[in-house]
C-alpha cells in the first residue's frame, strides 16, 4: 500500500500547523501579558496604600514630635522660672549660719546689758 501525497498538499498542511502553532502561540502570550499587567495593577494599587498609609504615619509622628517638643519647651519654661525663684526661696546654709550667729550675738548683748542692770541695781 503506497500513500502518496502531493508536495503542495504537504506544504499547506505544514502552513497550516504552523499557523495554529503561531495562533496558539500568540494566544498564550497575550494571556502572559494580560495577567503580568494584572500583577503590575496589583502592585501599583498596593504601593499606593502602602504609600498612604506610610504619608499617615509619618504625619502621625510628626505631630507627635511636635507635641513632645512643645512638652519639652514648657518643661523648659518651667525650669528657667524655678531657677529664677530659687535664690528667693532658698536660703543657703552659709547664709542662715550667718544670720543665726548675728540673732545669737544680739541675743548675748541683750542677756550682758540684762545682767548688768541687775548687779547696778543690788
Amino acid at each position: 500500500m503506497t500513500v502518496t501525497v502531493e508536495f503542495w498538499y504537504l506544504v499547506g498542511l505544514l502552513l497550516g500547523f504552523l499557523g495554529v502553532v503561531f495562533t496558539f502561540g500568540k494566544l498564550l502570550l497575550a494571556q502572559f501579558e494580560q495577567r503580568l499587567d494584572q500583577r503590575f495593577r496589583a502592585i501599583d494599587e498596593a504601593n499606593k496604600a502602602t504609600s498612604t498609609r506610610w504619608d499617615t504615619r509619618f504625619a502621625e509622628l510628626m505631630e507627635q514630635n511636635r507635641r513632645e517638643a512643645d512638652g519639652w519647651q514648657r518643661i523648659e519654661k518651667d525650669f528657667l522660672r524655678f531657677q529664677a525663684e530659687l535664690p528667693v526661696q532658698y536660703v543657703r546654709r552659709e547664709d542662715y549660719v550667718r544670720n543665726q550667729t548675728v540673732i545669737e550675738a544680739k541675743l548675748d548683748s541683750l542677756a550682758l546689758k540684762i545682767e548688768n542692770v541687775q548687779l547696778k541695781g543690788q
